[in-house]
Formats: C-alpha cells, sequence, structure tokens
C-alpha cells in the first residue's frame, strides 16, 4: 500500500512539474519519466549535479526546482553556441556546465518570484545533502563543494549559510583571487551568453588545473562517491557518455493508427528453448569456449551478488533475538533478574533477514549485428546468473529474432494478397529462452553456448519481445520486477519497414516502454552495447564490450538499479 501511494505522489510531482515546464517553454512534449526528464523521446541533459534526482528526492519541492531549473535553461541558453564555447576537456567541460546553468537560473525574472524561490531551495537541498553524505570530507570534495558555493552565491547573488560560511573560509581564501573576478562578470553579464561563455572558460581551466595538480596520479579519484550521493567529473562533450544515441523519428503511419500496432499473421511466430533445438554436441562444444574465456576474467562474484542483494534485497521480520541488553522485555528471562541482579540480557529483539522479493530477467537482442558480441554476451550473462543467484534471486534469460530475413512467410502472404496499406509487422518472429525462472544457473549454463551459435542472429523486432517478457514476468508473483533488455542498435526488420514506414517499430518500442512502466510496474533497464538507448529506456548504462568486462562495469550495473527506485 505505502509502495502505490509513493507511486502516485511521484506521478502527481511529476506530471505537475512537466505541465510548468511546457507552459514556461513552449515545448509540448517535455515530460518526466521514471523521475528523468525527456523532450518527446529524448532525455534532456542534467549535467549540473544540483538538477540530479538521487533515492528519496521525490518530492514536489525536489521536481519543482528542478523542472524550475531545466525551463530556465531551455529558455536561455542556446544549445550550438554552448557546444561552440565548451571545452574538450572532461573536467573543464564539468565546471563550464555548471556554470551555464548557474547563469540561466540568475535569469529567473522578478515577475516569477516562485521560480526563483524552487531553484534556490533546491540548490540549498542538494548542498545540504553533500555535506551531510560526507563526501565534502575529502579534499577533491571540499575544493569542488567551496567552488560550487562560491558560484552559486556570486551568480546568484545570495547568501551562503553561516556554517557553510565557515566551513569553507580556508578553500575560498585560495580560490577567491583566482575566480572571484570572473564570476562577478559572470553574474553582471548573466544575459550574454558568449561573454560570460569566455569567463566560465577561464573558470573552468583554472579549478581543471588545481584538479590536475593534485589528482594527476590517482586518475579514479575523479569522482566523488560517499554512501548514494555520486559526484563524477567524467563528463565526455557527448551526449550519452560518449556512445552515440540510438537514432530515431516519428512514423506517421503509428501515429495515424492512434498507437495501434499492427501484425500481418501470427501464423508462423514461435517459442522455443534453445537448449532442445541446438544439438548437445554443439552446446558442450561452445560452453567449453565459454569457460576458457571466463577463467581470465577475474570478476569478484561474490562482491557483485553482495552488491545486488543490497540494492535488491529489503528487509523481512524472521523470529525474535533473545539474550539482548537492550529492547522488549523476554518475560521468560526475568527469574535471572532474581538470581543474578546484575544481568542485563533480559529483552528480545525483531530478527530480520534480507528479502529478495524480485523478479529479473535480461531479454538480449539476437539481431545479426549482435552477431559479434556473442561471446561476451554470453560471458556477461553467465556472470549475471551466478552472481543473482547468490543473492537470492532466480533470474530468466530470454532472446529475441526472428526465423527469416526480409520477411519470410508473412511477406509472400502479403503480397499473394495484393500487398495491401499499411500491413504492419511482415517477419516471423522467434522468441528464444535460455533459462527461465525454475531452471537453477548450473542447469541452465549448456544453454549459454547458444550465443556462439551464428545462424541464430537474423533480425529484431524489439517492442512486441519487450512485451513478451513483461508477460513473462508479471505471472510471477513478486513485490518488484526488473528487465534488462541488451541491445546494439534500434529496432530492425527490412520487411515492416520498407511495407509501413522507417520509424513504425521504433515508436511502437517506446509505446510499449512506456506502457509497461507507467501501467504494468515493471522497471525496463537498456544494456545499450556500442550506443546509447536513453531514447528508448529512462534508465540505461552502454558498455564497450570490446573493451572486455571488469568490476567497474558491474559497478556501474548496480548503480544503474540503484537509482532505478524501489516501488
Amino acid at each position: 500500500m505505502e509502495a502505490a501511494r509513493s507511486r502516485i505522489r511521484q506521478q502527481y510531482a511529476e506530471e505537475l512539474s512537466a505541465a510548468v515546464m511546457r507552459a514556461l517553454t513552449g515545448r509540448a512534449g517535455l515530460h518526466f519519466e521514471g523521475g528523468r526528464p525527456f523532450d518527446d523521446a529524448r532525455p534532456l541533459p542534467d549535467r549540473a549535479p544540483h538538477l540530479q534526482l538521487r533515492d528519496g528526492e521525490r518530492s514536489v519541492a525536489d521536481y519543482r526546482g528542478i523542472a524550475d531549473g531545466l525551463a530556465l535553461r531551455l529558455r536561455h541558453s542556446d544549445p550550438a553556441l554552448h557546444q561552440r564555447l565548451a571545452p574538450d576537456d572532461p573536467v573543464e567541460r564539468f565546471i563550464f556546465e555548471w556554470l551555464e546553468q548557474l547563469r540561466t537560473e540568475a535569469m529567473a525574472p522578478a515577475s516569477l518570484p516562485g521560480m526563483h524561490r524552487n531553484v534556490v531551495g533546491r540548490y540549498r537541498a542538494w548542498s545540504a545533502a553533500f555535506l551531510d553524505s560526507g563526501a565534502a570530507e575529502s579534499s577533491l570534495g571540499i575544493l569542488l563543494f567551496a567552488f560550487s558555493q562560491m558560484a552559486w552565491s556570486r551568480i546568484m547573488a545570495q547568501p551562503l549559510p553561516e556554517d557553510v560560511d565557515d566551513l569553507l573560509e580556508p578553500t575560498r581564501a585560495a580560490l577567491g583571487p583566482a575566480i572571484g573576478g570572473w564570476l562577478a562578470a559572470i553574474r553582471r553579464q548573466r544575459g550574454d551568453q558568449a561573454a560570460c561563455g569566455r569567463f566560465a572558460r577561464r573558470i573552468a581551466h583554472e579549478l581543471a588545473a588545481r584538479v590536475q595538480s593534485e589528482y594527476e596520479d590517482d586518475p579514479a579519484s575523479r569522482n566523488v562517491h560517499r554512501g548514494d550521493f555520486s559526484l563524477s567529473l567524467d563528463i565526455d562533450p557527448c551526449d550519452g557518455a560518449g556512445f552515440q544515441p540510438a537514432q530515431g523519428g516519428e512514423s506517421l503511419l503509428f501515429r495515424a493508427a492512434q498507437g495501434r500496432y499492427r501484425i500481418f499473421s501470427r501464423q508462423f511466430d514461435v517459442q522455443e528453448h534453445v537448449a532442445e533445438h541446438v544439438r548437445p554436441a554443439v552446446l558442450a562444444a561452445n560452453r567449453g569456449i565459454l569457460d576458457g574465456a571466463l577463467a581470465g576474467l577475474g570478476i569478484n562474484i561474490g562482491r557483485l551478488a553482495r552488491g545486488l542483494r543490497a540494492v535488491l534485497a529489503r528487509p523481512q521480520r524472521d523470529g525474535w533475538l533473545f539474550g539482548q541488553e537492550e529492547g522488549v522485555v523476554d518475560g521468560r528471562r526475568l527469574s535471572q533478574l532474581v538470581s543474578s541482579p546484575t544481568e542485563r540480557r533480559l529483552f528480545r529483539q525483531d530478527r530480520h533477514y534480507p528479502l529478495s522479493d524480485c523478479a529479473v530477467a535480461f531479454l538480449v537482442d539476437c539481431s545479426g549485428s549482435m552477431k559479434q558480441h556473442g561471446l561476451a554476451v554470453a560471458m556477461m550473462l553467465d556472470i549475471f546468473m551466478r552472481a543473482f543467484s547468490q543473492a537470492g534471486v532466480e533470474i530468466e534469460i530470454l532472446g529475441f529474432t526472428t526465423r527469416s530475413w526480409n520477411g519470410g512467410r508473412p511477406r509472400r502472404q502479403w503480397a499473394a494478397q495484393g500487398r495491401p496499406a499499411a500491413p504492419g509487422r511482415l517477419n516471423e518472429v522467434c522468441h528464444l529462452i535460455f533459462k527461465d525462472a525454475s531452471t537453477s544457473w548450473r542447469r541452465a549454463r549448456p544453454a549459454l553456448g547458444a550465443f556462439l551459435k551464428q545462424d541464430m542472429f537474423r533480425e529484431g523486432v524489439d517492442g512486441e519481445a519487450v512485451q513478451w517478457a513483461c508477460t513473462r514476468l508479471l505471472e510471477q508473483d513478486r513485490r518488484r520486477r526488473l528487465l534488462v533488455v541488451v541491445s546494439d542498435g534500434s529496432p530492425m526488420d527490412s520487411a515492416t519497414n520498407l511495407a509501413n514506414d522507417a520509424f513504425y517499430l521504433d515508436n511502437h518500442l517506446k509505446a510499449v516502454v512506456r506502457q509497461a512502466a507507467r501501467e504494468q510496474g515493471v522497471e525496463v533497464f537498456g544494456l545499450g552495447v556500442g550506443l546509447d538507448l536513453s531514447p528508448y529506456y529512462t534508465k540505461s548504462l552502454a558498455v564497450d564490450l570490446a573493451d572486455g568486462l571488469d568490476n567497474a562495469f558491474f559497478d556501474a550495473f548496480l548503480r544503474l538499479l540503484g537509482h532505478g527506485g524501489r516501488a
């Protein structure tokens, strides 16, 4: 019940804030999905740290402060000019992005005092969270915090709280002479983006030099992590953390049909257990190749399992702990008080254990372009399969492809009927089960060898596959349901695209993902193989499998699940 109320409150805050953003900017496509702001299907960048929602920040005040800050950025910042002025160095760009956001927030009109209060309140809430997390206890943390407070105070013309002022005095004394004049210039000329951009570049260069001189021997320290608070300096000049975003567009046919998706024929569609359709000798040989590749990775599966348990589990009461020195009085031990007046272990407490009450499925795109990643994907899924099992969560591993290239039998039927307009999906889909929820990871290991079978990879109808995987998840009686889609591109079926329009399957996938999140309660995550999948999945992570798998990738995956929010 509480989870449902929490979702309703979050949805209300998102809808209210999105309506304000649309009114302030005139952009009809602005909305929130899963705590992230979107303009139609493309996520809005939130490079300024104080615009990034953390776990537990889902109130109307949180959303309003972020929405007003983004609206001011959209109204007063020219993206093309910003891109030309922005430095290439990641640390410099991080500072530059932050200063541009503060400049636009300082332009909140006097006629809208509520907007000014919202952005000021949001920055102060972020500052308090930074201090409470302990992130300012490191030398990098205090440097960044001092810069942020100086920049905000001068550009916004706002005083700092007395305790913050005292904390920053030593660091500010060193920074002030170097950047104070440029910050004041940004305040004076905040309406001139080009002029402020030049000042911001100088400040960014100065800060980056200080970071580099202090941490040049420790690249990992360019990130500040404390608890669930994270501040990363590794920002790439391109959206999508250095990965090209998936390209999409609008399907006029899909819109004309008011989102109703058509399938010309289901007659030849199949669902297969992979292990039943690949010869055992082939699976065994491929499994040997996979085991050899896994042997040299050195992934700490126990550590990953503990991380998954921490992210997915919740405390479940399991009886009592007796003989405690505080808690509820245990009547059975009162006689000990008579025989031993100094005895203090007369109490009992609730005993809890972590329960991972969730259903998880991995859905792998088995289209032709994924063929080259077959071994790496199989290795990744093998590691996840074992780690989730150790964490007490049995997962499903599913896949999707087509039975033919270029449409196959449905396309031939369509041609025989005179090629009627707008036929919808024209291929015969094949949904694959590598491991179901009831099969142990040990028994499922051989089936992963099928990812090395080259002729399995054809084309991909992603939207229907996501629907199918969500349906399987909903059949499991679990509190939380997660679907991780592993793909390297947009939906692609050449016959369907030619007979309808280029983005028919693309738009269907987006509609399915929205429905899964809003109506079915399934959290859908995108794992992009060399591609930023955020245009489709609001919660996504891009990975370059050509670089191999390491603990850093699995740590990033844990952060992705953790930031997805719990129901």
